[in-house]
């Protein structure tokens, strides 16, 4: 991997492994490769190693570290070459992939979790999407799970009812109409197409079209940025691009399964905060206390069974 041009670097970069300048791969248009890390594992040496055989393009990686061991990220970033940033605290997920897309110069940003796995040459089927597609601002690959069946990481924007309904009812009444009808919206394989918005799992961005929307909103600690990034990136007139034929496989739960109380708050808070923000005129104060209870319900159900 390639360091770019000169670049500022925060207070708190360690820099770790940005001395190597291994020969230019390629010549497609380079790539800053973000990844929030919180006392990562084993996956984050999977995800360095299976970047490396997804593109020919020149990669700069910058691992975000919220956490507060540094051996594995220090670790990881000098053995692939890339760089590590410390921002002094936990940002979450937005905030730290906002930090570590600040300063790019790179065309293309990517916007990844430490426990993806990238199949051979998917990023690169990503950017030449990208080519094909100047007026989309972000691409998502099909995202496997690791039983090799597809997660529906294309999403439509739910409407009024449907987004309260799955909402409150999902998990307590799964079948429900408004759920039943929000995923036969959810398309998960076929031709490219355009979605309301794409997985941040794992995420190409124009760096343009990131940069003109102002990033992830911040105010989203975990979850739910995404969604709130593909709606206000399809609002300033950039399509949200679903590329299939590019195959990402998440070992899912990683984070989850370290601390499953509090990304289960950390999920409901978002989404009431999303909810609530989208449904904010007067006449929809019935819709957000409805949202409200039937989250806080539905929360205290799944503590209460993760416990």
């Amino acid at each position: 991997m390639t360091t770019p041009a000169p670049d500022p670097r925060p207070p708190h970069d360690t820099g770790a492994g940005a001395d190597r300048r291994p020969a230019h791969r390629g010549d497609r248009p380079a790539v800053r490769v973000v990844s929030v890390v919180f006392h990562p594992g084993d996956e984050l040496t999977d995800f360095t190693r299976s970047l490396a055989g997804a593109t020919t393009a020149d990669l700069e990686l910058v691992l975000v570290d919220n956490g507060t061991d540094p051996e594995v990220a220090d670790r990881v970033a000098a053995a692939a070459g890339g760089r590590v940033l410390r921002p002094g605290g936990n940002l979450g997920y937005g905030g730290g992939a906002n930090a570590g897309a600040r300063g790019a110069r790179q065309p293309w940003l990517v916007v990844a979790n430490p426990d993806v796995v990238w199949e051979p040459g998917s990023l690169d089927v990503l950017l030449e999407a990208a080519g094909r597609h100047p007026a989309a601002g972000a691409f998502g690959p099909a995202l496997l799970n690791e039983d090799g069946s597809v997660y529906p990481s294309a999403r439509e924007l739910p409407s009024l009812t449907q987004g309260a309904g799955h909402a409150v009812l999902g998990k307590l009444w799964p079948g429900n109409p408004w759920t039943r009808a929000y995923q036969r919206r959810q398309e998960t394989v076929g031709a490219e197409r355009v979605a309301g918005w794409l997985s941040g799992a794992c995420l190409l961005l124009r760096r343009e079209a990131f940069e003109a929307v102002g990033g992830f909103d911040e105010d989203y600690f975990m979850f739910f940025e995404d969604v709130d990034l593909g709606e206000r990136l399809a609002l300033a007139g950039w399509a949200n691009l679903y590329v299939p034929s590019a195959r990402v496989t998440h070992v899912g739960g990683v984070s989850w399964k370290a601390r499953p109380a509090a990304m289960i708050s950390a999920h409901h808070r978002s989404a009431e905060r999303y909810l609530h923000r989208r449904y904010s005129r007067w006449y929809h104060w019935p819709v957000r206390v409805a949202v409200s209870a039937g989250l806080r319900v539905r929360e205290a159900l799944e503590l209460r069974a993760a416990r």
